[in-house]
């Protein structure tokens, strides 16, 4: 049984997206964001950056494991199911590129576009023109991925895909277009279909 510390975002949509994909039995832990669960010394045990999602496997291999960071959570559910990782070199390779690019580039400046665009106290147009801008970049630079291929990397759906879907997934919310992007929209749609993920975005939707 693995533990997963969760709430419903694009991060912890990764994670609970990826235990469907792969069948694994999991429980749960909600964590709310908003009255600072996240701070508690329990938490903070498991995760000392106090993010989530982290998980805590009571099946791992030499005891309990606990993992943070989505990405890192990512890799470790696909070595322990066996699935969403490719095994030859260079399809692996390009699935670690993208997986990487995420959790570096889409993820955080998604997530600034969102703070600055819908939730700083103060309206910075400097600032809102800076992260819109670059969140246009990186959202054209997959865009330009999906022209020639179905998913992003190794030919097949992957640990990559499930690590960006949750984001663009996400980005009525922050106020940004897909209009522009066809081959982006067309991968969303396409991946959405999946029962997995839509059983994955569901989890906590009614916390």
């Amino acid at each position: 049984m693995i533990d997963l510390y969760y709430a419903p975002t694009p991060n912890g949509w990764k994670v609970t997206i990826m235990l469907e994909e792969c069948g694994l039995a999991y429980r749960v832990v909600p964590i709310d964001l908003q009255h600072g669960e996240q701070y508690k010394p329990g938490f903070l045990a498991i995760n000392p950056n106090s993010k989530i999602p982290a998980i805590v496997d009571r099946d791992g291999e030499d005891g309990p494991q606990t993992v943070f960071e989505s990405g890192a959570i990512l890799l470790y559910l696909a070595l322990k199911a066996g699935r969403f990782l490719p095994v030859e070199t260079r399809p692996r390779t390009e699935c670690f590129e993208w997986l990487f690019w995420q959790v570096s580039g889409l993820g955080p400046v998604l997530e600034q576009a969102n703070y600055f665009r819908n939730k700083a106290p103060e309206h910075l147009p400097a600032v809102i023109e800076r992260t819109t801008g670059e969140a246009e970049r990186l959202l054209g630079v997959m865009d330009g991925r999906l022209a020639t291929r179905e998913y992003l990397a190794g030919g097949a759906y992957s640990v990559a895909d499930i690590a960006c879907w949750g984001w663009i997934h996400y980005l009525d919310k922050i106020g940004l277009s897909l209009a522009a992007y066809s081959h982006l929209q067309q991968w969303r749609d396409h991946i959405g279909t999946r029962s997995a993920v839509r059983r994955g975005v569901a989890v906590g939707a009614d916390a």
